[in-house]
């Protein structure tokens, strides 16, 4: 293995968090892992593997320093990756007492801080005084469920400061995972926030009763509101069709793997938002993203035209009928 000057810390037990961790162990001698769950915790160590997400992944526990301390994990680490829900951030963070100076964060949560309306890396910036050069964000195309099988995956590593997500970058990659590094951290950002929402209008469209052709009109339209969207946000020469924009919004559109697709095919389906999140036992990142999304385009001092955020929106927080809101979409699609 490569020597890292960095030390590198995962904030997370989930699978996402599951599959960083072991990408990160193709590379690193130690990384250090917070989990909540002391019970998980023993579970690794006894059996290498973890016992809720991913536990086709064995690790090698040589390589693990693992822990229920926030404040442990931040003291032992230089490079903090964030992978904790959106909705749960604010609530882990709050046990932390360390300070978070001098550190770099990075996140590779794909949602919105539904306490503040942010971004994760805003909210970072805003909540602790972090300057942006020491933030990054972490993107896709990628499933945790493919990293776990050793498919070819890719991720887009971003943060204004490139030399820092190079040396990301270079932590994460293998054999069958190939990295690309950008400077547009906002872009990317809110591009994996979106592809959520738009993930769940699939999902609905699906179990509506929609076919292909009508999903393959929603996803060309999709790329183009999210063009829209963050070029009225942050307006840099971006390529849209690159696969950190059109290739996470295609597989989590697409995929099985997608919690935000399965929890729309339940909203199509019938069910009710509470009983819907009661039935997955992951979070959909998507329910959260589109109450901030449509708040922050309702800001816009100049309109930009959302049919599909609009769309998701009443179904999931306005009770509207979802056939007949759906219905009234394919209209508008072109």
């Amino acid at each position: 293995m490569s020597k890292q000057r960095l030390r590198f810390a995962v904030l997370g037990g989930g699978s996402w968090a599951t599959a960083i961790v072991k990408m990160l162990c193709e590379n690193l001698e130690q990384v250090t892992w917070y989990m909540r769950s002391s019970e998980a915790i023993a579970h690794i160590l006894r059996e290498g593997h973890n016992p809720n997400y991913l536990s086709s992944v064995e690790f090698d526990t040589s390589q693990l320093r693992l822990t229920d301390s926030i404040d442990e994990a931040v003291r032992e680490a230089d490079l903090l990756i964030f992978a904790v829900p959106s909705a749960f951030l604010v609530r882990e963070m709050q046990k932390l007492t360390e300070s978070l100076k001098g550190k770099i964060l990075f996140s590779a949560i794909k949602g919105i801080v539904p306490e503040t309306g942010k971004i994760v890396g805003e909210h970072l910036h805003e909540t602790y005084d972090i300057p942006f050069d020491d933030i990054g964000v972490i993107t896709g195309p990628c499933h945790a469920e493919e990293v776990a099988l050793e498919r070819l995956s890719y991720l887009t590593i971003a943060c204004s400061d490139k030399s820092k997500a190079r040396k990301v970058a270079r932590a994460l990659s293998s054999s069958y995972i190939k990295t690309k590094v950008t400077k547009d951290i906002i872009g990317t950002e809110y591009a994996a926030m979106l592809k959520n929402i738009y993930a769940i209008a699939a999902g609905i469209a699906h179990g509506l009763g929609y076919g292909d052709n009508f999903q393959s009109v929603l996803m060309s339209n999709a790329i183009r509101e999210m063009k829209r969207y963050t070029k009225r946000l942050y307006n840099i020469d971006r390529n849209i069709n690159h696969s950190a924009y059109l290739g996470d919004l295609l597989v989590t559109g697409y995929s099985t793997f997608s919690r935000n697709r399965m929890f729309g095919n339940m909203i199509g389906k019938g069910y009710t938002v509470k009983s819907a999140m009661m039935e997955m036992s992951m979070v959909a990142e998507g329910y959260y993203a589109v109450k901030s999304a449509y708040a922050i385009k309702e800001g816009f001092s100049k309109k930009v035209k959302t049919p599909i955020i609009d769309a998701v929106y009443k179904v999931l927080y306005e009770q509207k009928n979802a056939k007949k809101v759906f219905a009234g979409l394919a209209d508008q699609m072109s």
